[in-house]
């Protein structure tokens, strides 16, 4: 059974009729073509598909594309500011080697992102905790907890976070 379903994916409006079982992975990926957000492990687990809806890091794995009908959803292409510079979180995490083949990255960086949202200046514990359901395959997350830290100290990472909403 197809279902009609409207939000906002980085801004810009999206109708589509979707099959009542779409993932929104799926639907971001296949329909949009935003494919940024990776699919590693289909069952939640490593938190590649990472994505904000309404302000909140979910996995785009677990939710369908109905669920979202009405929202704001966030991808990672969606995160840089309107000149196209990078966010102040993918900055850092280039600025301090917080990823190797960058598979997790786009759901390191959304989780990161909703973490300073509502702790901006978080402790490494606390980012540890946050990071707990994204999966790095490559790293210590040595370099990815210093990238998180290093991004609560920019200032405009806070400006950011408050202009969008996040």
């Amino acid at each position: 059974m197809t279902v009609q379903v409207s939000f906002h994916v980085n801004g810009k409006a999206t109708t589509a009729q979707v099959d009542e079982r779409t993932l929104l992975v799926t639907y971001l990926r296949e329909t949009l073509g935003l494919t940024g957000t990776h699919v590693g492990c289909d069952t939640s687990q490593c938190g590649a598909c990472t994505v904000h809806v309404d302000g909140r890091a979910v996995k785009s794995c677990s939710v369908l594309a109905v669920q979202v009908d009405g929202a704001k959803v966030v991808t990672i292409e969606g995160i840089a500011n309107e000149g196209g510079a990078l966010h102040p979180v993918q900055k850092a995490f280039h600025e301090h080697h917080g990823l190797q083949c960058g598979f997790c990255t786009p759901g390191m960086v959304m989780s990161a992102i909703d973490l300073l949202r509502t702790v901006p200046q978080p402790s490494e514990e606390q980012i540890r905790e946050q990071l707990d359901g994204n999966l790095c395959r490559c790293t210590g997350y040595a370099n990815i907890v210093r990238s998180v830290h290093a991004a609560s100290s920019d200032p405009a990472c806070a400006v950011t976070a408050a202009a969008r909403g996040a």
